[in-house]
C-alpha cells in the first residue's frame, strides 16, 4: 500500500511540475488601488498586500485554469488615517472580513503579441461576507524567464456586497468603485 501511496505522489507532482503554476511574487512593485468618485474629492486607496496563484496546464491558458488572489483590506492606505480608520470600522468591517478575495478561471485568451495575451476571467467576489459573479478583462505579459505580469481594471458596485456608501459632508461618494490591479507572478519552484 504504501508503494502505491509513493507512486501517487510521485504522479502528482509531476503533473505539478509540467503545469503552469504560477503565485504573487512579494519582491515585485505589485499594487491594487481602488478609486472613488465624490463630488467634493476623489480619493484612493493602495496597497501590495496580494497574495495567490494563477494555473494551467500545459502551452493553454484555458485549459484547466485555476485562479485565486486575495488582498489585506486592512493594508488598503488612503493617505488620511483617520479615512483609513472609518473605512475599515465603519464600511468594510475588517475585524469580521479582513480579506477580500477572487476565485475563478479563465475563460477567453487572446494572443496580442510574442509575450502578451487579452484574457477573460470568470468567478466569484468576495467582499464584506457577500460573494458575487464576476466578469474581469485584463492581459497577461511575459515578465522574465520565469513569471507574468497581470493587470486588470474593473468596476463593482458598493451595495452589490452590503457596504454602506460613506458620505463626506452631506455628499454621498458614488456606489461604484473602480478597482485596479497591477501585480507579478512567478513560476513555483521545482521540488526534488
Amino acid at each position: 500500500m504504501n508503494k502505491l501511496l509513493c507512486f501517487f505522489l510521485i504522479m502528482v507532482s509531476a503533473v505539478s511540475i509540467r503545469a503552469g503554476e504560477y503565485v504573487v511574487n512579494r519582491d515585485k512593485p505589485n499594487l491594487v488601488k481602488f478609486v472613488s468618485d465624490a463630488p467634493i474629492e476623489d480619493f484612493e486607496g493602495v496597497t501590495d498586500r496580494i497574495d495567490g496563484y494563477i494555473f494551467w496546464e500545459g502551452d493553454n491558458l484555458l485549459e484547466n485554469s485555476e485562479i485565486y488572489f486575495e488582498v489585506d483590506l486592512n493594508a488598503v492606505d488612503t493617505g488620511i488615517g483617520l479615512r483609513n480608520r472609518h473605512m475599515r470600522e465603519n464600511y468594510l468591517h475588517t475585524d469580521k472580513y479582513p480579506f477580500t478575495h477572487f476565485k475563478g478561471q479563465l475563460v477567453k485568451a487572446i494572443k496580442l503579441n510574442e509575450d502578451e495575451y487579452q484574457v477573460r476571467v470568470s468567478g466569484k467576489m468576495f467582499i464584506h461576507g457577500v460573494e458575487k459573479d464576476i466578469e474581469v478583462p485584463g492581459t497577461i505579459a511575459k515578465a522574465g524567464e520565469d513569471g507574468y505580469h497581470i493587470k486588470c481594471e474593473f468596476q463593482i458596485l458598493l451595495s452589490d456586497y452590503n457596504i454602506e456608501i460613506p458620505s463626506i459632508m452631506f455628499y454621498k461618494i458614488d456606489e461604484t468603485m473602480d478597482l485596479q490591479l497591477d501585480f507579478y507572478v512567478t513560476k513555483t519552484q521545482e521540488t526534488e
